[in-house]
């Protein structure tokens, strides 16, 4: 398993993060002998981090990483990385959901700190439903300065945000320079964070000039939903599809899309999840792709995938010419 270079933090950690998520799985809908062998067989194969948050399973995926990892040899374990979601039609401040959210997390996870804390509400130009606004995020005093206080104190070593709901917004936070990482949606379907111009033709959220910003700012780029809530990997549906862009909440033109991403991207023998994680390797400034497990199979393609390497330059000339088509919908 090769490493890159996490942004200004410096770590290098491994191309392929092990995903905790609902949607996934793995961590919460599967007995406790195949997330055992799960955990070993992800650090065998190089993986050197894991990627959970509070409401995964409302907490079940941190209490399971909790004991999994106590029973590995401490030279061994992971960076583990989690996440707090603010309510915000609550009257409880942001500084005491953020406070009793790292504490809840570490108390499951069995840790004394993470090495990344991490906002998971969608960032927008003003605050609504569970977008928090920009303003409240990089203000003096704001969410931002509140997760460095954790740092501060030792219970976090990093800190970042999950850069979805308004691009401008996001691009906001990473300029302001306070944030060590973002979580960037970035896929097959849309590849549009990667680029520094709109794609003509291609209907999608428009994340364009993310990853530059990124960039500029020296800000770890962690790729998150490589298959598009599964719709890249399979035509098979779980049910636990959650939609994080507009466009991705009409399943069946998803399940278009990807048919004709992945019939442009070309046949070469290996399965749909090795493409979908081929194509997120073949891009130089992501810091790491976070993949989603329901299975050990899963585990096993992504390993694979990742040994393989990047798709080639001519297999990605083929999947601009679809975008540009918007996958003849």
């Amino acid at each position: 398993m090769k490493t890159r270079r996490f942004g200004r933090t410096g770590l290098q950690i491994s191309e392929l993060v092990f995903g905790g998520g609902w949607v996934g799985g793995l961590l919460i809908h599967q007995d406790d002998e195949v997330k055992r062998a799960a955990i070993r067989r992800a650090i065998d194969g190089g993986i050197n981090w894991i990627d959970t948050a509070g409401d995964y399973g409302q907490g079940q995926s941190e209490i399971a990483l909790g004991w999994l990892l106590e029973e590995l040899e401490t030279a061994e374990r992971p960076h583990v990385s989690t996440k707090v979601r603010l309510d915000l039609t609550s009257d409880e401040s942001h500084e005491s959901q953020i406070r009793r959210g790292i504490e809840t997390s570490l108390h499951r996870l069995r840790l004394n700190k993470v090495s990344l804390f991490q906002l998971h509400n969608p960032v927008q130009p003003k605050a609504t439903d569970q977008h928090v606004s920009v303003d409240d995020v990089i203000a003096d005093g704001g969410i931002a300065d509140l997760l460095d206080g954790l740092r501060r104190e030792g219970l976090t070593d990093q800190i970042g945000f999950t850069a979805l709901g308004d691009t401008a917004s996001c691009i906001r936070v990473v300029e302001s320079g306070k944030m060590d990482s973002a979580q960037v949606y970035y896929n097959m379907l849309n590849p549009t964070a990667a680029m520094d111009e709109t794609i003509e033709g291609l209907q999608a959220q428009d994340f364009c000039g993310l990853m530059a910003a990124c960039r500029r700012h020296d800000v770890g780029i962690m790729n998150i939903r490589v298959f598009a809530a599964g719709v890249l990997a399979t035509d098979r549906r779980h049910g636990r599809e959650v939609a994080i862009t507009p466009e991705s909440a009409d399943l069946k033109a998803e399940a278009q899309r990807a048919r004709a991403a992945m019939e442009a991207a070309g046949d070469s023998g290996e399965s749909r999840a090795e493409t979908a994680i081929r194509f997120s390797l073949a891009n130089a400034d992501l810091s790491c792709v976070v993949v989603g497990l329901a299975e050990l199979e899963h585990l096993e393609l992504a390993l694979q995938a990742a040994e393989s390497g990047p798709l080639p330059a001519a297999r990605l000339s083929a999947l601009r010419d679809v975008w540009s088509r918007n996958f003849d919908l």
